[in-house]
């Protein structure tokens, strides 16, 4: 029995730390394509002038 519970817990650790890296990706590309939209934002405004 202790091995059965061993291998479900390794698997809701895994699980828990797969949500969270991505989770961490989805934060970082949203963080990524705002900084993106920024520059080209500044680099616009900056061309018209």
């Amino acid at each position: 029995m202790s091995k059965k519970f061993f291998i479900i817990f390794i698997s809701i650790v895994g699980g828990l730390i797969a949500l969270a890296a991505a989770a961490t990706a989805v934060m970082i590309i949203r963080e990524k394509q705002k900084k993106d939209e920024e520059d080209l934002e500044h680099y616009l405004d900056s061309s018209i002038l």
